[in-house]
Formats: C-alpha cells, structure tokens, sequence
C-alpha cells in the first residue's frame, strides 16, 4: 500500500506533505484501516524525523476532523449502543480532567485502536479542546514507537521480512485460535 502513496508523493513531490495530511485524515475518518502503511510511507519518503513529524501532524489533525465530525453525525443515536460496553461507556461518561487522562492515557498505548477512543470521546462528554491536547500529547510517544518500529521493519533484508510475515500470521492464528475456544459453539 505504500508503494503506490510513494508513487503519488513522488510525482506530485510539492504536494506530497498536503496529500499525507490529507490521507491521515481520511484514515481517521474512516476508522477502520491502520495508519501504519502510510507512517512507513511518510518515513521512507521524507526521512525518519521529518516523516515521523508529517505523520504526527497528520495523524493529529485526523483526529481532531474525526472526532468534530463523529460528534456531529453520530453522537445522539450512538449513546444506548455503546452503554452495554463498560469500558467505553467510562470514557462516555468522564468529564473534566479525567476525561482528559483517558484520553491521553489511552493515546499511549500503539494497540488500543485510535478510532475507537476518538469515537467514544466524540460521542461522550470531553470538551473539544481537552480532546485535542489530550490527543495530541497522547499521541507522541505512542507514534515515536510506530515509526521507529516502521523504520526498523523498512530496513530489513527480504529474509527478515518472510520471518515477520510468518510471525505475524502465527499470532493471528494463535489469536484466532484462542477466540474460537473460548466462545460457546
């Protein structure tokens, strides 16, 4: 995926940080594909800080567009559904400062999906200014650990590829797995 955003940022080189902006804002948006594909593309395009810096930023103003947007759209029909998820529903119902350390604190962590906190936020009560420091902020050392994982992965030879790619697919199918134990057939 990223090869062909390299190919548009490569023939439009002057827009190419706009393009990447703009990009991290429909992945927010659209909340359900992962942004790394485009962090690596930023990275292998502009240099590691510079790409990191462009993803940061992009990846924040998607944020902020998500939530302003999911406030607007989905706020009022999405409040019973997500009441019979507790952990989502803490983030629904905080307010003030606690609200903000939610946020942030859910920001850290690079697994927690970031549409999910953006959803619940937007349609909770955080105002938009604390979710948008809270965000932000939150968001720093959690993409300092994407991209330089991405860069990692990025300088490996075809070999350390295969090995990631077939670590990868083993946990999926250890994850996998394990759900299907788990739940009543």
């Amino acid at each position: 995926m990223e090869g062909y955003i390299l190919v548009y940022f490569e023939e439009y080189e002057q827009l190419a940080f706009l393009i990447s902006i703009l990009l991290n804002i429909i992945v927010a948006v659209l909340g359900v594909i992962p942004s790394f594909f485009l962090t690596a593309a930023n990275i292998i395009f502009f240099g590691f800080w510079k790409g990191t810096l462009i993803s940061f930023l992009g990846e924040s103003v998607g944020a902020i567009v998500a939530f302003y947007l999911y406030r607007k759209g989905f706020r009022k029909m999405s409040q019973k559904h997500l009441q019979k998820y507790p952990r989502v529903g803490r983030l629904f119902n905080t307010r003030g400062t606690e609200a903000f350390y939610l946020v942030f604190s859910l920001r850290l962590l690079p697994f927690v999906p970031a549409s999910l906190v953006t959803f619940a936020a937007a349609i909770g009560n955080i105002s938009f200014l604390l979710f948008t420091i809270a965000s932000t902020t939150g968001k720093i050392p959690a993409l300092l650990i994407e991209a330089y994982s991405v860069y990692q992965v990025t300088q490996f030879e075809w070999q350390g590829k295969i090995i990631l790619s077939l670590a990868a697919v083993y946990i999926l199918y250890w994850v996998w797995r394990r759900r299907k134990t788990a739940s009543p057939v």
